[in-house]
């Protein structure tokens, strides 16, 4: 181990270092005394070979750089004409410190690089929750859903087709939803400590993308026919087509809100992805392969979709708030129009979860069938409208899987605006009481 005394600069230079040193002054000693002899006897061309082969000595070029001022001249110029900016907006030297009354939700001007004060205790809250829920797919043993998958009599055909029908759609959903935050929603939340959790939320779809491949690869799938199950059944490719059309005009780099007509086509953006596509269009898929695992089959697949719901829980309550949020500051874009406007995306979305219901399980299997998801999807919708104070459109609507309200309506679907959520924690495994 090294110690400072090893750094002394007046210790004695051990022998063998001394005559080391001596050879390697005789060494370059030989070839001065050459160049010597060559000088005395062919001056002419001993200077010329000594022109083009010996390096201007380091101080001649440090004396050069100083006597020449042009580089250091320039980035002194440069630093003088420095735009103190930040992106799109301007860094006010000297203003004063940021306030909480002067964030909002959208078309806040207020300095975004300022995490606090806090605004929205609840975004942070989420943020940190999500930290704690951190998981990763290679942490799940697929060993026995390998097995299960290749003996043919392992599962039956319906069982087969679900677990397909699943992971060719959320394969590519959790992408679609990603690609949104990214490019549409982080850049039009005007809130530093929502951004936060946004950020968490679109690394938390990454893993879930990678869970998926996961899941397809291990199980040794046709990975081009699962991935592009969204572009060729048709009722896989009209739930995706329906989530895209809610973010062509918010991905165009081009579009700013600020406007009552913008601010709504946001809030569209937002009942579309967070109310819709992970509000209604992940609940038959989660209830199957759930339902699965609940019969110890494909348990692999079935731990990995836990975790996920577990995340699109969080993710969908945030949304939630965000949409009440900017009701909240903004009540002149929550006119009965668009109200009734959300009611009809709302049941366009249930319409649509029920299609694939209906594809998926053309016959009962795994204790339910496609009139009982029919049932609960109005259940689920009842709840998001609800949610976003809306009038429920389905009376009397039931829950017929009561094991999925205990696995995720009652510990992870609260949001802010009803109660905390609670029962979050890194890793762990699941079980399926």
């Amino acid at each position: 181990m090294l110690s400072w005394d090893d750094y002394h600069t007046d210790e004695a230079i051990p022998t063998s270092t001394s005559a080391s040193m001596q050879n390697a002054a005789e060494v370059i000693a030989a070839p001065e005394a050459a160049t010597s002899a060559a000088i005395r006897t062919e001056p002419a061309a001993a200077k010329a070979a000594l022109v083009v082969d010996i390096p201007e000595p380091v101080e001649t070029i440090v004396e050069t750089a100083k006597s020449e001022p042009g580089v250091a001249s320039r980035s002194s110029e440069a630093l003088d004409d420095l735009d103190v900016a930040a992106g799109l907006e301007e860094l006010e030297m000297g203003a004063a410190r940021l306030s909480v009354d002067e964030k909002a939700m959208i078309n806040c001007r207020a300095d975004l690089n300022q995490l606090v004060p806090f605004k929205y205790d609840w975004a942070w809250q989420k943020y940190i929750d999500g930290c704690a829920n951190h998981w990763m797919p290679q942490e799940v043993n697929m060993t026995a859903d390998v097995a299960t998958w290749k003996n043919p009599e392992g599962l039956t055909d319906d069982e087969r087709r679900i677990v397909m029908r699943n992971l060719g759609y959320f394969s590519t959903a959790d992408s679609l939803v990603a690609n949104n935050l990214v490019l549409a929603i982080y850049r039009l939340i005007t809130n530093p400590e929502c951004r936060q959790y946004l950020l968490r939320q679109a690394f938390e779809e990454a893993i879930h993308t990678h869970a998926y491949q996961y899941c397809i690869e291990s199980l040794g799938m046709d990975e081009g026919e699962v991935f592009n199950m969204y572009r060729e059944v048709p009722s896989v490719a009209r739930k995706a087509a329906w989530s895209l059309s809610h973010t062509h005009s918010l991905s165009d780099p081009n579009f700013k809100t600020g406007t009552q007509e913008t601010d709504q086509e946001l809030l569209r953006n937002l009942i579309g992805f967070y109310g819709v596509t992970e509000g209604i269009f992940f609940y038959c898929g989660f209830t199957q392969i759930l339902s699965m695992g609940r019969r110890n089959k494909m348990t692999g697949v079935a731990e990995q979709f836990q975790y996920i719901l577990r995340d699109e829980s969080m993710h969908l309550n945030f949304g939630i708030d965000v949409i009440n949020q900017i009701k909240l500051e903004n009540p002149h874009l929550w006119t009965s129009e668009f109200q009734e406007e959300a009611v009809q995306m709302i049941l366009e979305g249930t319409q649509l979860e029920i299609e694939y219901a209906r594809d998926t399980m053309p016959t009962g299997v795994l204790g339910m069938n496609a009139a009982m998801m029919e049932e609960y999807l109005h259940f689920i919708a009842n709840r998001r409208l609800s949610q976003l104070g809306l009038p429920e459109q389905y009376a009397g609507a039931q829950n017929p899987f009561p094991w999925m309200s205990e696995i995720m309506d009652l510990r992870k679907e609260k949001n802010f605006f009803e109660t905390r959520v609670i029962e979050y924690q890194t890793g762990g495994a699941l079980t399926w009481d």
